[in-house]
């Protein structure tokens, strides 16, 4: 009874420590946040000439409650067998982020430091939705993935990115520099 107690009493705490900067950013970013929602929704039901789904719901072993959608662009029969990553994994990856209404944010054409447009980095330094993505691609995969805010910057302003942005990458795992072994 006494844990309870204390988790309310710790609840308590930390919404009352919530700013007004945060309820404003809520508030002020409603129209953007709602239509970035219903654009995730419309990518959900978006089907094949066929009519399967579009895009495949990936979500992570770790958290259920997380969620991006996936669509492989290569033929997945190719890269059967090739390498992927961990969630500690150094990748490299080619790829291009844009928002809703196609509005380019930013890519990795302008990086050279492993290679012509080579992003190197560790899967789990990267948005939550990143790494659901990466863990299920292949050394040779490209695919364009869809990572609800939540998932992705959620009510954080980066640059030119506004807050409670659904984001949509285009990416290509090219390698895995350093690869561990599973246990």
């Amino acid at each position: 009874m006494k844990k309870i107690i204390g988790i309310i009493a710790l609840a308590g705490i930390a919404l009352a420590a919530c700013n007004s900067t945060e309820e404003s950013t809520w508030t002020k970013y409603r129209e953007w946040r709602e239509l970035n929602q219903e654009w995730l929704e419309e990518l959900q039901t978006k089907t094949n000439p066929d009519g399967t789904p579009y895009y495949k719901v990936l979500t992570a072993d770790w958290n259920p409650a997380t969620f991006v959608l996936i669509h492989y662009f290569n033929d997945r029969s190719e890269t059967e067998g090739n390498l992927s990553p961990l969630y500690t994994s150094t990748t490299d990856a080619r790829y291009k982020l844009h928002i809703i209404n196609d509005e380019p944010i930013d890519s990795s054409d302008n990086i050279t430091t492993y290679g012509p447009g080579i992003y190197r980095s560790r899967v789990n330094e990267n948005v939550v939705g990143w790494g659901v993505a990466m863990m299920d691609m292949r050394c040779g995969d490209t695919a364009e993935v869809v990572v609800p805010y939540g998932f992705g910057y959620g009510a954080q302003e980066r640059g030119s990115l506004k807050p409670y942005s659904t984001l949509r990458f285009n990416v290509r795992l090219v390698d895995i520099p350093y690869y561990e072994v599973r246990n």
